[in-house]
C-alpha cells in the first residue's frame, strides 16, 4: 500500500466502544473472539464440506463456498485487532495497515453484496425458468461470475482508496469505530477535498448496494408470483423452500444496512456507541450465522450432513462392540 508523502500522521488509534469502561474489556473481547471462531469454524466447515461432496458440486453450493470464503475473510480482516484492542490494550495500527484494512473492508462487503446478485439470479433462473437452468447456471458459468465480482471490486476498491491517499492527514489520528473504514478515516483527513473524497466513496458504496438489491427484490417477487401460481401446497412449499436460505441471508445483509442508511438520511441519530454496535453487528452477524443457515436451511445439505452423521455413529458402534 502506498503512503503519500503529504500525510503527518504515520499511525492510527482504534478507539472502539468510546463508552465502554475498561471493567468490561475482558469480556467484550472474549465475546468477540469467540464470534471469531464461529466464523472461522463454521465457514471453513463450509468449504471442506462442499469440497469433499461430490454430490455438492453444483452452482448453488458453489456460490455457498464463495460466500464462505467472502465471510471468513471479513472475520479475519476486522474481528483480530479489535480482539487484541480489548485484550491486551494493543490500540495503535500504522497508516499502511490502517489502509490495507479499509480496502478489504469495503472490497468484501461490495463483493458480499454481488454474490448475494448471483445467488438470487440462480433461484431466479431455476424457479422461473427451470428448463433452461441446465444452460443458463452452470459451474463454469457460476464460477466466470464469481470471480469477476472477486476481480472487479478489488480494482475498484484499488481506486476509492488511492483517491483516500490523496488526502493530507494532519488531523486527529483516533478512529473511533472497530476498524478502519473509509469514512471514519476519511474524516480525519484535512482540506477542501474531504468532502468530495467522501461524497465519491458513498455514491459507489450506494450504487453497490442498491443496483443488486434492485434485482434481488425483482427475483424474489417474481419468484413467489410463480409459486403463487403452483396448484398444490406441497408443490409451493417444496419451491418456495429452495430459496429459503438465499432469502434469509440477503435479509441479514441488506436489512439492517438499510435501515441505518434510512435513519441517518431521515435524520434520526443513534448514540455513537449505539451505531458502533449496530454496524458491528450487520458487518459480523452474517459471516456467523451464515454457515448454520447453510446446513439446516438447505435440505440437500442437510441430508447428506444427516447421512454422514448417522455413518460416523454406525462406525462407532461397530468399533465399540468389535
Amino acid at each position: 500500500m502506498i503512503i503519500t508523502n503529504i500525510t503527518a500522521i504515520k499511525d492510527f488509534i482504534i478507539l472502539g466502544f468510546p463508552g465502554l469502561d475498561p471493567m468490561y474489556y475482558g469480556p467484550v473481547s472474549t465475546l468477540l473472539f469467540f464470534t471469531y471462531m464461529a466464523i472461522l469454524v463454521g465457514n471453513v466447515f463450509i468449504l471442506v464440506f462442499v469440497g469433499v461432496e461430490r454430490h455438492l458440486h453444483k452452482p448453488t453450493y458453489l456460490i455457498f463456498c464463495h460466500m464462505a470464503m467472502n465471510d471468513l475473510l471479513f472475520g479475519t480482516v476486522t474481528l483480530p485487532k479489535i480482539i487484541s484492542r480489548y485484550w491486551w490494550n494493543d490500540k495503535i495500527t500504522s497508516f499502511a495497515a490502517c489502509f490495507t484494512q479499509m480496502f478489504f473492508v469495503h472490497s468484501l462487503g461490495a463483493i458480499q453484496s454481488l454474490l448475494l446478485l448471483i445467488m438470487a439470479l440462480d433461484r431466479f433462473i431455476a424457479v422461473c425458468f427451470p428448463l433452461k437452468y441446465p444452460v443458463l447456471i452452470t459451474n463454469n458459468i457460476v464460477s466466470m461470475a464469481c470471480g469477476l465480482s472477486w476481480i472487479g471490486t478489488f480494482l475498484r476498491m484499488m481506486a476509492v482508496v488511492y483517491h483516500a491517499l490523496t488526502l493530507p492527514y494532519c488531523n486527529s489520528n483516533i478512529i473511533v469505530q472497530c476498524y478502519c473504514d473509509h469514512n471514519s478515516v476519511v474524516s480525519l483527513g484535512c482540506g477542501g477535498d474531504v468532502k468530495y473524497v467522501q461524497t465519491v466513496a458513498f455514491s459507489l458504496a450506494m450504487f453497490s448496494l442498491l443496483l443488486p438489491l434492485s434485482f434481488i427484490i425483482f427475483s424474489f417477487i417474481s419468484i413467489f408470483v410463480v409459486v403463487l401460481r403452483i396448484g398444490n401446497a406441497e408443490g409451493r412449499y417444496k419451491t418456495l423452500s429452495t430459496c429459503t436460505p438465499q432469502l434469509l441471508i440477503s435479509c441479514l445483509y441488506f436489512m439492517p444496512r438499510c435501515f441505518v442508511y434510512l435513519t441517518n438520511y431521515i435524520g434520526f441519530k443513534f448514540r455513537l456507541d449505539i451505531h458502533i454496535l449496530l454496524i458491528l453487528l450487520y458487518s459480523l452477524l452474517p459471516c456467523a450465522v451464515n454457515p448454520f443457515i447453510y446446513c439446516f436451511k438447505t435440505q440437500y445439505i442437510k441430508d447428506v450432513l444427516m447421512k454422514r452423521l448417522k455413518n460416523a455413529k454406525v462406525g462407532m458402534k461397530l468399533y465399540s462392540n468389535a
